[in-house]
């Protein structure tokens, strides 16, 4: 079968549908990591999978217009968040890292717990995604 306009356009919108999927997913993974397998880390590598396939196939420039933050942002903004949520239990006198949680009513939501395990989470996730995008652009960008 020869390459024509239309395979480019039907592998386009596959892809565009794909990485969609594969940036859904990885907030299923987010929210669904406390009381299942997943969490952050994983969460954070499918959705850096899905923003480096918009890297890769779509090219440099839709990947970093894609992205408003840079890497390094990315990375310490996680980075200071996992650990400003493990010092809570410094602050109040309890052990690092220490997990509060408490039970809410919120309108249109009913009961529902929060935790501190979940900005915690946010923060490995935004660092696993700024970590794999450093390295998805520094292998990409390579002249040799």
């Amino acid at each position: 079968m020869k390459f024509s306009r239309t395979h480019d356009v039907m592998y386009r919108v596959l892809l565009t549908i794909v990485i969609y999927i594969l940036f859904s997913y990885s907030f299923y993974l987010f929210f669904a990591g406390h009381n299942e397998p997943g969490g952050g880390f994983i969460g954070g590598l499918m959705a850096g999978l899905s923003l480096m396939l918009v890297y890769l196939f779509f090219g440099q420039s839709k990947g970093k217009a894609l992205m408003k933050v840079t890497y390094p942002i990315l990375i310490s903004l996680g980075l200071l968040l996992s650990i400003g949520v493990g010092m809570t239990g410094v602050f109040v006198g309890d052990a690092f890292f220490t997990q509060y949680f408490d039970y809410f009513d919120l309108p249109f939501l009913g009961e529902v717990e929060l935790t501190t395990a979940v900005p915690f989470d946010l923060g490995i996730f935004l660092g696993v995604i700024g970590m794999a995008m450093a390295a998805t652009v520094t292998i990409a960008e390579d002249e040799s």
